[in-house]
């Protein structure tokens, strides 16, 4: 099989902002207790985080990390996870039916965040909770002042203010899963209030509201209309969330996701600009992507679980090769999209559905899916460029044309590279891909990485790491060969 891809350096989407490269952790299963913190493992360092996790999480270089949540903010009581920590209390967790110790709440977070190299977006209570309490957990966060709560932190041990510049008007507000769930108008209402007063005690924040939990949502649209027309004036981001399976085992359609997740991108950003004229706005609202991955198989743990265990195994997705391809080909399009996309959360970041899986007391490894989302992150910096693709194409199961090369282009002029991520979509054949770099003379071809496991089913362990990276030879500095349904990442350098 033929594809040909030609860039034009001056066609350009826009800029990259590195925050599309973050993820997030949850007080759920054993994400944090037993994940990015266990006092008794042997390589716990003197909070109790484990330095083997926080090795692999520097090596993909994250850049933000969105918490406490995810379903478990919406029941979430801030202070609990505070000041000194005999004293802090156990408490039942509604929303995964577990208990939470409270052994790690803001305190502990924002020390683990700088170690491991990334800032926090924090999400405050919209649901059991609202204004004031987010007032107050902003005044601990990020005052100076002489006043009650930054006194209160200045007490626990820390002089200086957490600084969180990004926080998550609550989270998926539009499930009836979600604990106090509101219509539209009821989360508008509160998202308004609650974005007034945080901005007023800190106005250098940025704010995400919550769109819809899943662009499958019956109110999908209207809600984002509804909430928009509220909060337009005071928010910076509307949040995005989608999963994606392969219950049915049909690898071409599974692999053929990331064109829904496009088409569900461009139509939240329409509906946004839909808003913005309405209202004669001179303010563009951007989106965050805080919630993306591939999850499926563990979808109904939680009914099936004991309740009321303290971090029991729970969402624990164990990826296979196919998955890394769809990731893969998600991060591209999160890149495709970097003019209205700003922040994205691959969820979660260890143990639950995640790309770090931990052992208890002991092993720590990367899932098949670290991979695409470490050299998307090391990598794909700069700027997109709008590439044009010539290939083959197969039918989806909804009758849409599926291209099998999928695709896309980064300039970093700073380091004068020109990145190119390619998926070969293709089960059956090998492509032969030729590219075409216009406007960038002198430019050669110095690495191509390849992640291809013969088998779709493939998968790491702690034992055995089967779908790993191969760092190819290079023959031509304008064809390559992408092997049948593999992913590549391809280094031109001037």
């Amino acid at each position: 099989m033929k594809a040909k891809i030609t860039v034009n350096k001056n066609n350009e989407i826009g800029k990259i902002d590195r925050r599309i490269y973050g993820s997030f952790i949850e007080h759920l299963g054993r994400a944090v207790y037993n994940g990015i913190y266990e006092p008794t493992h042997q390589s716990a360092d003197d909070k109790g985080f484990r330095q083997d996790v926080l090795e692999l999480i520097n090596q993909l270089n994250v850049p933000i990390v969105r918490y406490p949540g995810g379903n478990f903010v919406s029941g979430y009581n801030w202070e609990d996870g505070i000041g000194d920590k005999s004293k802090r209390p156990q408490k039942l967790d509604l929303a995964w039916l577990t208990v939470e110790t409270n052994q790690v709440g803001v305190d502990e977070f924002q020390e683990w965040a700088k170690r491991a190299g990334t800032d926090v977006m924090m999400a405050v209570n919209l649901g059991t909770r609202g204004p004031d309490e987010a007032r107050n957990l902003i005044e601990y966060c990020n005052s100076d002042t002489n006043t009650y709560y930054a006194n209160l932190r200045r007490q626990n041990g820390f002089d200086k203010p957490f600084g969180f510049k990004l926080w998550c008007l609550g989270n998926e507000m539009d499930g009836d899963w979600q604990i106090c769930h509101k219509t539209a108008e009821e989360y508008g209402r509160a998202a308004t209030e609650t974005a007034k007063v945080l901005k007023w005690v800190d106005p250098t924040i940025e704010l995400v509201a919550c769109g819809s939990s899943d662009p499958n949502m019956p109110t999908y649209g209207e809600w984002e209309r509804t909430v928009l027309e509220h909060t337009y004036d005071y928010i910076d981001y509307l949040s995005l969330h989608c999963y994606y399976g392969n219950k049915a085992q049909n690898t071409p359609n599974f692999l053929a996701r990331v064109e829904d997740m496009d088409r569900f991108i461009k139509k939240t950003a329409n509906i946004c600009d839909e808003i913005k004229a309405k209202k004669n706005s001179d303010k563009t609202v951007n989106l965050s992507f805080d919630e993306w991955n591939v999850w499926y198989r563990t979808k109904d743990e939680e009914k099936e679980m004991e309740r009321w265990q303290i971090a029991p195994h729970l969402l624990e997705e164990k990826y296979n090769f196919e998955d890394a391809l769809l990731v893969g080909c998600m991060l591209m399009s999160l890149q495709n999209n970097c003019d209205r996309v700003k922040v994205a959360c691959l969820a979660q970041l260890v143990n639950v559905i995640a790309p770090i899986m931990t052992e208890n007391g002991g092993k720590a490894w990367k899932q098949t899916i670290f991979y695409p989302y470490m050299y998307a992150s090391l990598y794909g910096n700069g700027v997109t460029l709008r590439a044009e693709s010539k290939c083959d194409s197969y039918k989806s199961s909804e009758g849409w044309d599926i291209p099998y090369l999928y695709t896309s282009v980064i300039e970093n002029k700073e380091k004068n590279q020109v990145v190119v991520f390619a998926a070969n979509r293709s089960l059956t054949e090998d492509m032969e891909l030729e590219i075409n770099l216009g406007g960038f003379e002198g430019y050669t071809l110095s690495q191509h990485i390849e992640l291809y496991s013969d088998n779709l089913n493939a998968t790491n362990d702690k034992d055995n790491e089967a779908v790993q990276p191969r760092n190819l030879n290079i023959i031509s500095n304008s064809k390559v060969t992408l092997q049948k349904h593999s992913w590549n990442m391809l280094v031109f350098n001037k």
